[in-house]
Parts: C-alpha cells; structure tokens; sequence
C-alpha cells in the first residue's frame, strides 16, 4: 500500500501519545507553510539522537530505536572496515581508492556506525554532548571562505562554518575517505547544475583524493509501488530533473559499472537489522542494480517526492529521487577523461506516498525521521560491497 497517516501508525504501533510538555509528534510548521528549501532542511539536519527528537519519538509506542542498537554484522575474513585509529593530518583530505560521500545528519551518524565503528561523523553540540570513547570525524575547512562566500548565508555549510566532516578507513587493501558533506545543492544557492556552489566542492574533494572511484550515498524516495523502505539502488545512471518537463530531464552516466561481485553477500548482511525497518513491508530489502537511467537515481530541484498521482512527474525516470547526485554526474562530465569513475548508492528511506492524504507533503519526512537511520545501514552495507568487490579485480 501507498504511505498514508494509517501506514505511518501501523508501523509505529498506533497514534502518537505525546507526553506533557514534550514537542508534537509532528514536524514544527504546519503544511501550508512548507516550501520544497524547508523540506529539504528539515530532512538535512535531522539528528534523531537530540533530546527534543529522542521525546518526540517516545510518544509513538513502537518507533524504532536509535542507532545505539546498531548491531555490528558479520564481515567476510579479512574485508572488515577498519577506521584510522588517529585524527587525519593536514587540511587536505588524504589520497585514497575510493571517496564515500553522504549528506543528512542521519546519513553520516549511520554510515559511520558501519564503515567506522567507534567514530561518528557528526561533531558534538549542546543538544548532542560528546560520548566518552568515541572519534568524531575532522571537520573539513580547506577553502571554506572563499567557497562558502558564494552560498546563502542560512545553509548548513556557512552555519557550521565548514564543508563537512571526514574519517578515512581501509577495506581489504583498499584506502577509503568517507565524508559527510554540509554543502548542498538545495541549500548553497542557486539549485543550477552550472552554479550551485556544491560543484565546488566537489571539485575539491576529487582534486585532494584523486580516487579511482567515487559513491555518493544516502537517503532517498521510492519511485514507483514496487519500493518498499530498506531497497537500494547501485547505479551509474544519475537523472537531473531540473522542472518536471520531460524536456528537462538531463542524463548523466559513468562509463564504468560499479563491482557487483559481493552484492549477494551484502543481502545477506541485511539481516542482523532488519527487524528496524517497516514492518509492513512485504519482503526483506532488495538490492537494485541499475542498467539504465529507468533503475537509477533521479536529482530533482528542490524536495520532490513519488506519490499515487505522479505529481512530481518521477514515475518512469528512476527507481529513487534525491537532491544532489546530478551534481557529481556534471562534475565528472566537465572532468572529462581526467575524472574518477563515481556510483550512486541510495537507499528508500520512504516509498511511494499515498497522494490523497492531507498530510502527503510531510510525511515522507516522517517517515525518514524513524526508519532513514535503518535503511541507510542497508546503503553503508552495499558501499561496503562496491569497494571489496573492487579488492577482487
């Protein structure tokens, strides 16, 4: 079925009971003040670990918990991600194989619970106090004024006055920087695949790695019934909807596939957190291998989301809808031969959504805020996946 208000209480256990004084269950605006920028941030800074979120949650009787009850999964003998036990040196991100890069609060906690145990890619705040015994990423500031004078003095970026955070690990052989980006096409300013200042940015991060591949991972829409919470799609085929016209579809595509080899094992790794997702999905989470721009990933301009009507006009371009991976696409694209080889990971953090519903504007945002940290461990599996599979070649 459709996400509607009912989906969202079947699978939180029934209507939220807010305790006194604690914030509503939902989101602070109402739906007639929502704009496609205040969606976008909402979902962005999303930090499901905050006192006030942790109350908000409490007041569903069955809302998944935190990623404090992560559970580890059982890697291969010898493709175990292993973080750097110290801080990076330099203000330059440090060469590497591969750069992971991902973009929500939630994003970068989750990826980081996977592919850097004991690290979190989100700094400490007053809201969110530093925990005893945990690395918190390096803040990531090379060129941060001259870059960030060019974006909207309200983003995240020129709010936290950094680019993002990062960590480096290794799997197998392979050396991997993994970074949690502040800049954002629907944020920085103008959502222009020429003059966001995003491409800036990700310019950089290739210039200082020099990666033979690049992944840009996270959450994202469903397209289509057939999505269901925890789908990943692996891709190479990233679409920039740039209105909603058809003759506005751009379509970029990395020559090179990115490695499958290990994507059956990284079903099975599934497993050990599944009991987070909905549990009124039919089926366990799929992983989609992308063969054409129909199974990719669709960059729209501003939020969008699918629903029954195909109001966004998304039904047909894609299998998940973001706000930022086009960006890479035309980066790459400008590079020419001197660019990296690059994937899209992106995990369903919300399906399809029932377009009669009142709330339909909001609720996939509700929906993000209780299963986006589970099925985003679904996507950090499958970045797991591309780059050990890059270890076999």
């Amino acid at each position: 079925m459709a996400a509607n208000r009912a989906w969202l209480e079947q699978n939180l256990g029934g209507a939220p009971k807010p305790a006194p004084g604690a914030p509503d269950a939902g989101m602070q605006a109402s739906i007639a003040e929502l704009t496609p920028q205040l969606l976008a941030r909402q979902r962005i800074e999303f930090d499901g670990a905050t006192p006030e979120m942790l109350a908000r949650s409490a007041a569903w009787p069955e809302a998944p918990p935190t990623l404090s009850h992560y559970v580890p999964v059982s890697w291969p003998d010898g493709l175990a991600p292993k973080p750097a036990t110290q801080e990076p040196s330099g203000e330059s991100l440090p060469e590497a194989d591969v750069l992971i890069v991902t973009w929500t609060v939630e994003e970068g906690s989750a990826l980081a619970h996977v592919l850097t145990p004991g690290c979190e890619s989100n700094l400490p705040t007053k809201s969110h106090p530093a925990k005893p015994g945990i690395k918190y990423w390096k803040p990531y500031v090379k060129n941060y004024e001259q870059i960030a004078a060019g974006m909207n003095p309200r983003c995240p970026a020129r709010q936290k006055k950094r680019l993002g955070t990062y960590w480096t690990a290794e799997i197998g052989d392979k050396k991997v920087v993994l970074f949690k980006s502040e800049s954002h096409m629907s944020q920085d300013g103008p959502e222009d695949l020429a003059t966001t200042p995003n491409r800036l940015v990700w310019k950089q991060l290739i210039e200082d790695c020099e990666p033979k591949w690049v992944i840009t991972t996270g959450t994202a829409g469903g397209i289509g019934a057939g999505t269901e919470v925890g789908d990943v799609v692996l891709s190479r085929f990233v679409t920039f909807d740039s209105g909603g016209n058809p003759s506005q579809f751009e379509p970029f595509d990395c020559p090179q596939d990115a490695p499958a080899g290990l994507l059956d094992t990284a079903h099975d790794l599934f497993a050990a957190n599944a009991a987070n997702l909905p549990k009124t999905n039919k089926r366990g989470p799929r992983i989609v291998h992308g063969k054409s721009a129909r199974s990719g990933v669709v960059t729209t301009k501003g939020f969008k989301y699918d629903d029954t009507a195909n109001t966004f006009g998304l039904k047909g371009h894609g299998d998940a809808c973001e706000m930022g991976d086009a960006v890479l696409g035309y980066v790459c694209k400008e590079l020419g031969a001197d660019a990296p080889s690059y994937a899209m990971i992106r995990n369903v953090s919300d399906p399809e959504i029932d377009s009669s519903d009142p709330e339909a504007p909001q609720l996939a945002n509700w929906i993000y805020e209780h299963f986006g940290r589970w099925s985003t461990v679904c996507s950090a599996i499958v970045c797991w996946a591309a780059v050990a599979g890059l270890e076999s070649k």
